[in-house]
C-alpha cells in the first residue's frame, strides 16, 4: 500500500511537473501551429482569389489580343493590297524609265556609230583626196595653175584687208618725232658721203649705241627730256669729238636735244641710223633689193636651224666668236654681197637680249621700208614664173596701198596655191591648208 501511495504520489509530481513544465510550451507551441495554420489558410485563400484574378486578367488579355490580332490581320491585308499597288505601279514607272534609258543608249550608239562611219569615211576621202591632189599638182601646169586661181581670189578678197603702216613702231609720239628728226639730220649728213664713209658712219654709231648698252647712266643722262641741252651738247663733244668723225657727232648732236619718251628709244635710235647707214651704202651701189632679199633669205635660214639661232643670239659669248661662227657661214658659198655682211655683222655684234632670226627678219623688213615698200612672205610650193610674180605684187600694192617687196619661200608640202604672210595678217590658200582645215572638220 505504502509502495502504491508512493508511485500514486511520485506520479502526482511528475505530472504536476509535466503540467508546469511540459504542457505550456507544447499548448503554446499548438496555439503558435493553429496560427500558422489559420496565416498559410488565409494566404492560401488570397493565392486562390489572385489565382482567380489572373485566369479573369488572362481571359480579357487573350480577348483582347485576339481582337489586336483580328486588327492587325485586316491592317496586314489592307497594307499587302496598297503595296501591292505600290509596286505595280513603280514597276511601270521603272520600266518605262529603263525602257526610255534604252532608247536613248540606241540612239547614243546609232549617233557614235555613225560619227565612227563618217570619221573613217571622212579619213578615207581626205586620204584620197590628198592622194589626187598631188597627182593633179605633180603637173607643173596644173600646179601653177593653182596660183592663179589663187591670185584670183586675193583680187576679190582686196576690200576685206586692211592697210597696215608702212613703218611698223610702236614708239609714243614724242620719240616718233623725235626719231624723225634724227633720219632727216641723217639724210642730210648722208647726202655728200662716198659709200666708205657711210660705212665708217655706221661703224661710229653701231659703237655708241654700243656703248650707250654699257653704259646706262650715260644714256640716261644724254636722254632725259629736263636736262639742259647745252650741258648734254659739251658732254657729247668731250666723250665723242675725238672718237668719231663730224657727220657721226651731227647726228648724236640731233639726238641728244630731242625729247624722247624713254630712254631705250634714243638709244635704239642710234641703232636705227646706224642701219640706216649701211642701207643708203646699198642703194648708193645699186644693191638695195639685192641686199634686203639676201638678208630675207638669212632670216629664213636662221627660222629653220634653233641651234644656229641659239649659238649667234647668244649675248653672254664674245662677240668676237660669234661673229667668227658668221662669217664662216656666211664665207660657204653663200653668195652674200660686202654690204649684207656688214649688217650681219654689224646685228650680231650689237644683239643684247634679241634673238638672232627676229633681227634679221627685222633688218629685211627695214631694207624694204626704207624704200616705201612693205614686205609680204610668200610661201610656194614651187617657184613663180615672172608673170605671176609680177601680177601678185601687182595685186597686193593695189590692196595694201603700198608698193610691196615680195620675198618668196619655196616648200613642195604646200602642194599649191600660195601662203602671204604681211605683218601681222596671213592669207593662207595653200591646198595643204586646206586639207589640214577639211581633216579638222572630220568627226573625232
Amino acid at each position: 500500500m505504502a509502495t502504491f501511495i508512493g508511485q500514486l504520489i511520485g506520479f502526482a509530481v511528475i505530472v504536476l511537473i509535466i503540467m508546469k513544465y511540459v504542457v505550456p510550451p507544447v499548448r503554446k507551441m499548438m496555439v503558435e501551429r493553429q496560427a500558422a495554420v489559420r496565416a498559410e489558410l488565409e494566404e492560401s485563400a488570397k493565392a486562390g482569389q489572385r489565382l482567380a484574378d489572373a485566369d479573369r486578367f488572362r481571359a480579357q488579355r487573350m480577348d483582347e489580343g485576339r481582337l489586336e490580332a483580328a486588327h492587325i490581320i485586316d491592317e496586314a491585308a489592307s497594307d499587302s493590297v496598297r503595296i501591292g499597288e505600290q509596286l505595280r505601279i513603280q514597276g511601270g514607272v521603272e520600266a518605262e524609265r529603263i525602257e526610255v534609258q534604252g532608247d536613248q543608249q540606241v540612239l547614243l550608239m546609232r549617233s557614235q556609230l555613225i560619227r565612227e562611219l563618217r570619221g573613217e569615211l571622212g579619213a578615207q576621202a581626205l586620204s584620197r583626196a590628198t592622194e589626187i591632189v598631188k597627182a593633179y599638182v605633180a603637173d607643173p601646169a596644173e600646179q601653177s595653175a593653182t596660183v592663179d586661181r589663187f591670185l584670183d581670189e586675193v583680187e576679190s578678197m582686196a576690200p576685206a584687208l586692211f592697210t597696215p603702216e608702212v613703218t611698223a613702231t610702236n614708239l609714243r609720239p614724242a620719240s616718233r618725232e623725235a626719231q624723225a628728226e634724227v633720219v632727216a639730220r641723217f639724210d642730210a649728213v648722208a647726202a655728200p658721203l662716198s659709200v666708205d664713209d657711210l660705212s665708217a658712219l655706221s661703224g661710229e654709231l653701231g659703237g655708241v649705241y654700243a656703248l650707250l648698252l654699257r653704259e646706262s647712266t650715260l644714256a640716261r643722262h644724254l636722254a632725259e627730256t629736263g636736262g639742259v641741252v647745252d650741258s648734254k651738247q659739251k658732254l657729247l663733244e668731250q666723250l665723242f669729238a675725238s672718237k668719231v668723225g663730224p657727220s657721226t657727232l651731227a647726228i648724236l648732236s640731233t639726238a641728244v636735244s630731242a625729247r624722247w619718251s624713254t630712254i631705250s628709244d634714243f638709244v635704239h635710235c642710234v641703232e636705227y641710223v646706224a642701219r640706216l647707214s649701211l642701207l643708203e651704202r646699198a642703194d648708193r651701189e645699186h644693191q638695195a633689193d639685192e641686199v634686203a632679199e639676201q638678208l630675207f633669205r638669212f632670216g629664213r635660214v636662221l627660222a629653220a636651224q634653233p641651234r644656229l639661232t641659239s649659238l649667234l643670239s647668244d649675248y653672254r659669248e664674245q662677240a668676237s666668236g660669234r661673229i667668227a661662227l658668221l662669217r664662216s657661214i656666211l664665207d660657204a658659198g653663200s653668195g652674200a654681197n660686202p654690204t649684207t655682211i656688214a649688217f650681219l655683222v654689224q646685228t650680231i655684234e650689237l644683239l643684247h637680249g634679241e634673238r638672232a632670226d627676229e633681227a634679221v627678219q627685222e633688218l629685211a623688213q627695214l631694207a624694204a621700208a626704207r624704200r616705201g615698200e612693205i614686205v609680204a612672205e610668200v610661201n610656194a610650193a614651187a617657184d613663180l614664173s615672172e608673170s605671176q610674180r609680177q601680177r601678185l605684187t601687182e595685186v597686193l600694192t593695189r590692196i595694201y596701198h603700198h608698193p610691196v617687196s615680195v620675198r618668196l619661200v619655196v616648200g613642195p608640202r604646200l602642194l599649191g596655191g600660195l601662203s602671204v604672210t604681211i605683218g601681222d595678217e596671213v592669207i593662207d590658200g595653200t591646198l595643204s591648208a586646206r586639207l589640214a582645215a577639211a581633216a579638222m572638220k572630220l568627226p573625232s
